[in-house]
């Protein structure tokens, strides 16, 4: 078994080890630890993750009777939470439990576009995230992680799995972020809260939390839905968003917070405030039949994306706060993850698989891996369980790392990759 796929195996018997069956089979976010119930189900930290993990064996190996076991646990938890939950966000809410439900092949997404139309307001969906004094009451937001973008592509995916209702969530979104657009240099913006509610001194532009992200889930829905407009906003978005990159050595990033925050790292090169993410906005692009953005065509935009990545500097970790990560988050895993889909710099895509496995820490039976919070009196964290900044999560791109070596360019289509594989 070659050293991929070995430690992949030994990083799932690992989670799997972690795994509790009191009050419903779920896992803690750190060995020993706890997770609040409200997230238990959801797929960043929560039990739901790993169905996301289970579709990567499946393209590796069958599912051993366990597995099988834990996949229709998992689904039923899920499918039993919908109907008790107004959280519509994307890692631990509604659109979680369609990106679970489908990664498993399990029924019930259907009642999750269900819930999500019933709990719909003209300006979007209810939160209790943004709440006084900081934010005014019945506060909205927009972005790909916690707001309407994200339940506009939990939409267009239930969509193609041919879920009722949810061509009409689509449109309810879109709805909804094109009248919160607002004009901006070279194209359009969209705050990930509403000045109507909050002033920000700050933006995230980057794929979770702003215009990049918004502008992804436009792009899909226009040509999902055969709707140009919502094809043009997304164009005149990341016409936008160009205007607030840096491009000076030929790539493209653009600052994690613009204004830039002080005392904060300026750049980041994750999938969720680098250019890591952001390289998501170009094939989108492309499949709405969007062929340039400022002049220049968006396979050369994503083009630039990438080469940001590789001259970061990354997997090395040069200085304290400096790519102190291995997640999927913010973190090795998830660059990799998404070079190997794209089927672009895949040497770079398992040099970085490399250094994952020269990271991984031996625990009992399995391995496991420890970030560092350089900031925090103790910087070294409890090794992560979870998805997105867990074993998981990193169990599940050296899976797929494993299948490129041996050949096997497949990867998972998943909520927020489908439309990027490939090339």
């Amino acid at each position: 078994m070659g050293t991929y796929r070995g430690t992949a195996e030994a990083a799932w018997r690992w989670v799997l080890d972690q795994v509790r069956d009191d009050d419903g089979v779920w896992i803690p976010e750190f060995p020993g630890g706890d997770l609040d119930a409200r997230w238990r189900e959801g797929m960043y930290a929560g039990i739901g993750g790993l169905a996301h993990v289970l579709a990567e064996i499946r393209l590796s190996r069958e599912w051993s009777p366990r597995e099988e076991e834990l996949a229709e646990v998992i689904a039923a938890r899920v499918r039993e939470s919908i109907d008790e939950t107004s959280d519509v966000t994307f890692f631990n809410g509604l659109v979680s439990a369609i990106s679970v439900l489908t990664a498993l092949g399990a029924p019930g997404a259907g009642e999750a576009v269900a819930r999500l139309l019933e709990l719909s307001t003209p300006d979007g969906w209810p939160n209790d995230i943004f709440v006084p004094p900081r934010f005014r009451e019945g506060t909205r937001t927009h972005d790909l992680t916690l707001g309407t973008a994200g339940v506009l592509l939990g939409a267009v995916w239930a969509r193609r799995h041919e879920v009722p209702g949810a061509g009409d969530l689509a449109g309810i979104a879109a709805e909804v972020l094109v009248a919160e657009r607002e004009e901006a240099p070279g194209g359009l913006n969209w705050r990930r809260v509403p000045s109507r509610f909050y002033e920000a001194r700050s933006e995230a532009p980057n794929f979770s939390h702003g215009l990049s992200g918004i502008a992804t889930a436009l792009a899909l829905a226009g040509a999902e839905l055969g709707r140009p407009d919502l094809v043009e906003a997304a164009g005149a978005g990341a016409g936008h968003l160009v205007t607030l990159g840096d491009t000076s050595d030929g790539g493209f990033r653009v600052s994690a917070s613009c204004p830039r925050v002080p005392d904060v790292e300026e750049f980041s090169y994750g999938w969720c405030h680098g250019p890591t993410g952001t390289s998501l906005l170009w094939p989108a692009l492309r499949r709405a039949g969007v062929a340039e953005v400022a002049g220049t065509d968006v396979d050369e935009w994503r083009r630039r994306c990438f080469h940001s990545i590789r001259v970061s500097g990354l997997p090395e970790r040069r200085y304290p706060g400096f790519w102190d990560n291995d997640g999927r988050c913010c973190g090795t895993a998830g660059v990799g993850d998404v070079l190997l889909d794209s089927g672009q710099h895949t040497d770079f895509a398992l040099h970085l698989a490399d250094v994952v496995v020269e990271r991984a820490i031996p625990d009992g039976d399995g391995v496991c891996w420890r970030f560092v919070e350089h900031r925090a009196d103790e910087p070294l964290l409890p090794p992560g369980i979870g998805w997105m900044q867990g074993a998981a999560g990193i169990a599940g791109f050296l899976f797929h790392a494993d299948r490129v070596e041996r050949g096997d360019a497949r990867s998972v289509p998943r909520v927020d990759t489908w439309w990027a594989l490939g090339g």
